[in-house]
């Protein structure tokens, strides 16, 4: 080989260590790079970082969340990763290493995700991964909490029951300096809710009837879910009966079929009937009372011609003055007094009327009355008085 010759292969030698040196990226701390596995071991892989011509190390804890995790189920040698540089190992800057991690890339990927999240009121799923003191843990690739009270609308007892299930959340809070992800789930609940109320309110016609479940009872009356939405009934409408209190006729829990009222949108309100569901009072008068049928019922009210006597709730019918007693009477008050309960015979019904004749007498006996006789003893003929004494004629009587 003459000296040109050497001379050229010389420069094409050193042209290509410079051109490799120059493809070699000089990396720094916080630098994101790729790594292919090169090895595994029981806690730890080693790394090639692509591009660099240098290795690095990747802990068990900076690839995986959970330490508990098999690394051979995790990666494999020919895998690549994509890391974070995290620190140097060693001195050497030719021949030294670096901690990686790709724990930490995931994460920080993740808050991106979240924040994004937060910023567009996302809503997240996420499953819990532990019931601690105060509320829950949730993985969503970082370390979500849901305080106690965020948890659900009604109140919780026993938390356990949490563990493990997959939930939707609300990003309520966060700071990834700190670590800090602060999440609800009710709040999910609450916006669900607002979304039933809202489709209920503009169903719901006047008219209607529907079937809800009692909610809450008070003095005045019963509130009810119509799913979403609660509705009043008030004591008045609960029953076509006198009600006292709503509790002596309802329960927590029930459900009842009610008609609406009214309904307004604009204030949330909604007026329900539960009595208007029911048959009326009057319904069928006519084969409960037949005429000539003997009903037991309750004075309610006394007039000066006659008493009004409840023989169904809420069905009055009236005993006339004349067919209270065979006795002539001036006023019922006399006979009868309100509450008292009496028997009474069915003369007339009309239904349609909401008219009921009654009769008291009817089912007494008649007392019969003594018969009253005089005697009249004619005069004798003797008694010593003529015609002439009893009538004065003047025409017999002499003239002076």
């Amino acid at each position: 080989m003459t000296n040109v010759e050497n001379s050229q292969s010389v420069n094409e030698t050193e042209e290509t260590m410079m051109s490799a040196l120059d493809s070699v990226q000089e990396v720094k701390i916080g630098d994101t790079v790729k790594g292919e596995i090169l090895a595994v071991e029981d806690s730890q892989v080693i790394v090639g970082i692509l591009g660099a011509g240098v290795e690095g190390v990747v802990p068990l804890k900076e690839l995986s969340t959970f330490s508990n995790d098999d690394i051979h189920d995790l990666v494999k040698v020919g895998d690549q990763l994509e890391l974070v540089i995290i620190s140097r190992i060693g001195k050497d800057k030719e021949n030294g290493s670096y901690l990686l991690s790709k724990r930490r890339l995931d994460a920080k990927k993740v808050w991106e995700k979240i924040e994004k999240a937060y910023h567009e009121g996302t809503i997240i799923e996420a499953p819990v991964t532990d019931v601690v003191k105060g509320g829950l843990v949730v993985d969503v690739g970082v370390r979500g909490f849901v305080p106690a009270s965020m948890v659900d609308v009604q109140y919780i007892t026993d938390f356990d029951v949490y563990k493990g299930k997959t939930m939707t959340f609300k990003i309520i809070e966060i700071e990834p300096s700190e670590n800090r992800l602060i999440l609800s789930h009710r709040a999910v609940q609450e916006i669900e809710m607002d979304k039933q109320k809202e489709t209920v309110l503009e169903s719901l016609q006047v008219g209607d009837v529907v079937t809800g479940k009692v909610a809450r009872l008070t003095d005045f009356g019963a509130f009810v879910d119509l799913g979403g939405v609660d509705g009043l009934v008030h004591v008045s409408e609960i029953s076509h009966a006198h009600v006292a209190k709503p509790s002596d006729v309802l329960k927590i829990g029930q459900q009842v079929k009610v008609k609406v009222l009214s309904v307004q949108p604009e204030k949330e309100r909604i007026s329900l009937s539960v009595k208007d569901t029911l048959p009326g009072p009057w319904a069928d008068i006519d084969k409960k009372a037949p005429v000539g049928s003997v009903l037991t019922g309750v004075v309610k009210r006394l007039t000066s011609f006659g008493a009004f006597v409840e023989v169904f709730p809420s069905v009055e019918g009236l005993v006339h003055i004349s067919q209270i007693s065979h006795k002539h009477i001036a006023t019922p008050h006399e006979v009868l007094q309100e509450g008292q309960e009496v028997e009474v015979k069915v003369l007339d019904v009309h239904p349609e009327e909401h008219r009921i004749g009654l009769s008291i007498k009817a089912l007494e006996e008649k007392e019969e009355e003594p018969e009253v006789t005089e005697d009249y003893q004619m005069p004798e003929e003797n008694t010593g008085f003529t015609l002439g004494d009893f009538v004065k004629d003047d025409s017999l009587t002499p003239k002076e």
